[in-house]
């Protein structure tokens, strides 16, 4: 499955590491919610990176007291009509001031790409090569957006009055 990150078709790093099965002793790994928040600290002490899959009927508060130590919060989509993930990336970029990666994954649609990017998504699990490559494009597409939101962007709005602000500084 193609990961766009950074506006690039990229590979994962990340392995997902299903719930009965043991975890290599090095490398990034990917655990489901379940398996993290029963025993997170034998999975945070390994060499590597651990991300978290959180599902979208998850309070993303439970995930909170991590935050500081995962690398990673893949974010589930399970069909396109489903947008509580939408939610959890906000909270979790602007409320709790999650930097690490923040992936969409499952129904990741086109044409809610731009939508994905705004709430704070900046990793995207696609299905089709084709995808892929259109969310690459996509990235570069918009530069200025009228709505603040939580992928740390100014709006427009906030752009013209640090514009304003630095002519009549300069005056």
């Amino acid at each position: 499955m193609p990961l766009v990150k950074g506006g690039k078709i990229t590979g994962d790093s990340f392995a997902a590491v299903a719930d009965g099965a043991e975890p290599p002793a090095a490398g990034d790994i990917l655990v489901s919610a379940a398996r993290f928040l029963a025993d997170p600290e034998p999975l945070l002490q390994r060499a590597g990176k651990v991300g978290v899959i959180w599902p979208n009927n998850r309070d993303v508060d439970d995930l909170v007291p991590h935050l500081g130590r995962l690398a990673a919060v893949a974010l589930v989509f399970p069909n396109f009509r489903d947008g509580r993930a939408y939610s959890q990336a906000r909270l979790l970029r602007e409320r709790f001031s999650y930097h690490g990666e923040l992936r969409a994954t499952g129904q990741v649609l086109r044409d809610q790409f731009v939508f994905m990017l705004r709430a704070g998504f900046d990793a995207f699990e696609v299905k089709k090569d084709a995808d892929a490559e259109a969310f690459a494009q996509t990235v570069k597409r918009y530069s200025v957006f009228y709505q603040p939101t939580g992928d740390g962007r100014l709006s427009a709005l906030h752009r013209r009055m640090q514009l304003r602000h630095s002519e009549s500084a300069g005056s």
